[in-house]
């Protein structure tokens, strides 16, 4: 390898006009491997003579051989890791995918490993925007990214990320850790409806072999599912078999907590997650459970809407078995600020009067919502045709098809290794 002088001189003369760029990207290769790293502190000092808006395909090589070199390169390197990835030209890093999601891995685990994981948020953010080829591109960043979010519990910062349609996946461990992160950071917002959605791609994806991550979501789906729908979930027809074989007996104590939810008895649900409280402590789901738990008094009172028209506090507080009709009123009132329910209480009786749904769909501002949903529809069925007719020219799917007398089969995808974290 030449001398680091050398090569620092290459980068800084090298890095202007695309053919340029794309010889110094030649001479990096032939450069790049253990002896770079073995240089590891002798390189850091020579990033201070590069710019990282201007030299991003040397910094890179630079940066990235530091990083997994395995040194102790001090906090000042962290500092110079957030800069760069809020700096460096998109351009030229796409030249190198693999080293610079290397980079956004050891910053990632970093700022995780010093307990600072909100410092980490918003230069994945931009590492995710510069490396994406268009927004509809999942890659290695979008999992790194969310985990920082939901450890910092920056839930809202997610969304610039998760509000993005996803077409393009190249590796299944992306999908599954998107979709499970997420769904945790859609429930941190109580956006329960999204995170069923996450968590049910999740569960639901093609899978030879059943991996931790959809053993996981599918615990978190059942939990979410109960909350906002008061049942637990089935498998759609194009849920691999593996799943639909093996989940449920990794998640069997969520499954009973579904069976015991569904008896619709909130003291024997309680006395099913205390007894059971330290299974899901160890998941990490027990705040989830808890939530469970007290969504039971908002179904069984939807349940007593079906039923009458009117009825007293005292008697919604004995059906649903809260202590008192002053709770009733409580939960009643919530769930009616939250559209629910349609109801009122007449405060001088205690009488609660249930009515149907006042929305006539004829307001501008629903007229609006329906036609940004028929517009989004559109431009999604477009896509998916679009997907379809890529799909059947695919020589690979041709081959697959003919071999197996045209039949496609969603569980022949690559194995999901089962340990991610």
């Amino acid at each position: 390898m030449e001398s680091l002088e050398a090569l620092v001189a290459h980068i800084q003369g090298l890095s202007g006009s695309p053919e340029e760029v794309a010889h110094l990207h030649s001479l990096l290769k032939q450069a790049d491997g253990d002896s770079l790293r073995a240089h590891a502190a002798a390189l850091v000092p020579f990033l201070a003579h590069l710019s990282p808006a201007a030299h991003s395909l040397g910094y890179l090589y630079l940066l990235e051989a530091c990083a997994t070199s395995g040194a102790n390169l001090g906090g000042d390197f962290l500092v110079t890791m957030a800069d760069f990835l809020t700096a460096c030209s998109a351009a030229q890093i796409r030249l190198a995918p693999d080293k610079f999601f290397n980079v956004c891995r050891v910053f990632k685990d970093q700022v995780m490993l010093i307990n600072a994981p909100i410092r980490g948020v918003a230069p994945l953010r931009a590492a995710v925007r510069k490396i994406q080829a268009s927004p509809e591109q999942l890659t290695p960043v979008h999992a790194d990214y969310l985990l920082l979010c939901l450890l910092a519990k920056q839930y809202k910062a997610g969304l610039s990320v998760l509000e993005d349609d996803i077409f393009e996946v190249d590796q299944p461990k992306d999908l599954f850790l998107y979709c499970y992160y997420g769904g945790m950071i859609y429930i941190g917002l109580k956006k329960f409806p999204k995170a069923l959605e996450l968590l049910h791609n999740a569960v639901t994806a093609p899978m030879s072999s059943l991996n931790a991550i959809a053993v996981e979501a599918y615990k978190k789906y059942i939990l979410v599912s109960l909350i906002q729908n008061g049942q637990a979930p089935s498998f759609p027809k194009y849920t691999s078999s593996t799943a639909q074989r093996n989940l449920k007996n990794y998640a069997q104590m969520y499954v009973e907590l579904s069976t015991c939810y569904g008896n619709g008895r909130y003291t024997d649900l309680e006395t099913f997650v205390e007894s059971n409280a330290a299974v899901f402590q160890s998941d990490n789901n027990l705040g989830l459970v808890k939530q469970v738990l007290s969504s039971m008094y908002k179904r069984n009172i939807q349940r007593l809407t079906q039923t009458y028209l009117t009825l007293s506090l005292e008697d919604i507080a004995r059906s649903v078995q809260l202590d008192t009709p002053r709770d009733a009123e409580m939960h009643v009132l919530r769930m009616i600020e939250d559209g629910e329910i349609h109801a009122t209480i007449n405060q001088k009786d205690g009488m609660v009067s249930f009515h149907e749904d006042p929305e006539q769909y004829k307001s501008v501002e629903m007229v609006e919502h329906i036609d940004t949903s028929i517009r989004r529809l559109t431009a999604l069925s477009k896509k998916l045709a679009s997907i379809d007719e890529n799909m059947s020219c695919d020589p690979t799917y041709l081959l697959k098809t003919g071999r197996d007398n045209r039949r496609f089969d969603y569980d022949d995808f690559d194995s999901v290794p089962h340990k991610y974290f």
